[in-house]
């Protein structure tokens, strides 16, 4: 009984990436369905929008898997000079595992320079006039749309 409870206590306590941590990269993994924007590609920085907020990810960090809620993923690669690259996702997870790799998966992510401000705030008026439709399913549909293009419209202006 002491022996199984000791096991448990030490499996619980976090510990800290030790494989990676010669190279000081993080190894980014991020897809979704249709594509793979990185592949095992060395990064320096991830930020990620949590469910919790925002999180920046660094080589080593604490093993973790988190639920991504919509806004912009930015990635800083190796090259300091570069600047960073910014995605727009809807939702997914990260995870983070102990040789310094992070996971990213989500249903739809695309760049930040591909969206047009005044489309957005376009389709953003019209999901909200559909915000008190009688219909539920609209209405919620719409408070969908209407959630996600305001983070969008906030990121691009």
């Amino acid at each position: 009984m002491f022996s199984l409870r000791t096991t448990a206590l030490r499996s619980l306590r976090r510990t800290y990436a030790t494989e990676g941590a010669a190279e000081n990269v993080l190894k980014l993994q991020f897809a979704v369905p249709y594509n793979t924007f990185y592949k095992s590609s060395p990064v320096k920085q991830v930020n990620i929008p949590l469910e919790s907020g925002r999180a920046g990810i660094l080589a080593n960090h604490v093993p973790v898997v988190e639920q991504l809620s919509s806004g912009v993923v930015e990635v800083f690669e190796t090259d300091a000079s570069q600047p960073g690259k910014k995605f727009f996702i809807s939702s997914g997870f990260a995870s983070v595992q102990p040789d310094s790799t992070l996971n990213i998966t989500c249903a739809e992510a695309f760049e930040l320079d591909s969206f047009d401000l005044s489309k957005v705030q376009s389709l953003k008026s019209e999901a909200e006039k559909n915000l008190n439709n009688a219909d539920q399913t609209i209405a919620t549909d719409a408070k969908i749309q209407f959630d996600i293009l305001s983070k969008l419209e906030a990121e691009l202006k």
